[in-house]
């Protein structure tokens, strides 16, 4: 495969993977949580980097969308292991939240707080085991590939 279709194909997954985030956030109600914005970041730099790429016909930035993929895919393991409770996550997003544990229960309960406040090791959705997370990363891991062998064109 050429280097401009593999560098298509990669910015294409990142985009879609963006796609896909958008439409479980606006279409599946699942808000997403800090370290779920985390993760659609470096999407964004590769279809940003794929574009450059492709104008410039400059592989070495192929090496930059590697990156951006890698860089995604280890937010999505960190991520992952959060869910699954493995490490602690941010305080501001897990567990006890950013110093929750100090509240009273008036403040607890009161209705002028922030709201939907989704924490970062709560499973919002799965299926047969696998989070949005666990598909970020292996996906992401695939696009990386895809760079890497665009990258190795020449």
């Amino acid at each position: 495969m050429s280097f401009r279709k593999l560098v298509l194909l990669a910015s294409a997954g990142s985009a879609a993977l963006l796609l896909g985030a958008l439409a479980f956030q606006y279409l599946g109600g699942f808000a997403p949580c800090k370290m779920c914005f985390w993760q659609r970041y470096p999407h964004i730099a590769a279809i940003g980097i794929g574009a450059l790429a492709l104008a410039l016909n400059n592989r070495a930035l192929a090496w930059l969308g590697a990156l951006a993929a890698l860089s995604t895919a280890a937010i999505g393991l960190y991520h992952s292991g959060v869910e699954r409770k493995f490490w602690a996550g941010p305080s501001s997003c897990t567990g006890n939240g950013d110093g929750i544990g100090s509240l009273s229960g008036s403040d607890l309960l009161s209705t002028d707080g922030p709201v939907g406040l989704v924490m970062c090791d709560d499973i919002a959705w799965q299926m047969l085991g696998v989070t949005m997370a666990n598909l970020n990363m292996v996906l992401s891991l695939v696009l990386a590939l895809i760079w890497i062998a665009a990258a190795r064109r020449g």
